[in-house]
Order: structure tokens, then sequence, then C-alpha cells
């Protein structure tokens, strides 16, 4: 069962600058990612926009693995600023990831 955590946005946007919303799920980020991550970053934003705390926390590893080289970030044809994301994200985990 997959509990919705319905602060999950507002309070990861407490880290920082958040604008996944705007991601319109392409799949330009994932085609030109060096590294291959294939659920990096739309997914993982689309289960933070959606509250899924559970599938965000599953997805650890492959937040700090991004080498935020910004190729999908200036691909994207929403603009979203992904490698912000990501780094704001990482922030989020590293305080929860403490209080666990």
């Amino acid at each position: 069962m997959t509990r919705v955590n319905a602060e999950l946005l507002k309070t990861v946007e407490a880290s920082g600058e958040f604008n996944a919303v705007a991601c319109m799920n392409c799949g330009t980020c994932t085609a030109l990612c060096p590294l291959g991550l294939t659920n990096l970053p739309r997914e993982i934003f689309r289960d933070v926009v959606l509250g899924l705390e559970e599938k965000v926390l599953a997805n650890v590893e492959t937040v700090f693995s991004c080498l935020l080289c910004r190729m999908c970030q200036v691909n994207c044809p929403a603009e979203v600023k992904i490698a912000d994301n990501v780094r704001t994200l990482r922030v989020h985990l590293n305080k929860t990831l403490h209080h666990l």
C-alpha cells in the first residue's frame, strides 16, 4: 500500500527552488542522461509532486548519482531547472534521512 504525503512538495520546496510541476514527462531528460539514469528526473519529480515519499526515498541512490551536468536541463522543452531541482531534492533528502 502506497501512502501519500500531501505536504511532501511543500516540504521539498522549503529546501530551495523546485519547479518540477512544469515537467511534461516528455522523456528528453532521460534520453540525454550520460549515465542512463532512466528514472531521473521525470519520474522522481512526479513522485514528489504526487506526494509519494516512499518512492522518492527508494530512489535516494539515483538522486545522488546524478552528475548535475545540465545536459537534460539545457534541452528541456518546458525549461524545468532540473539540476537545481536535484540539488533541492538532495538537501531535502539529507534532512529527511538524518531524522529517520
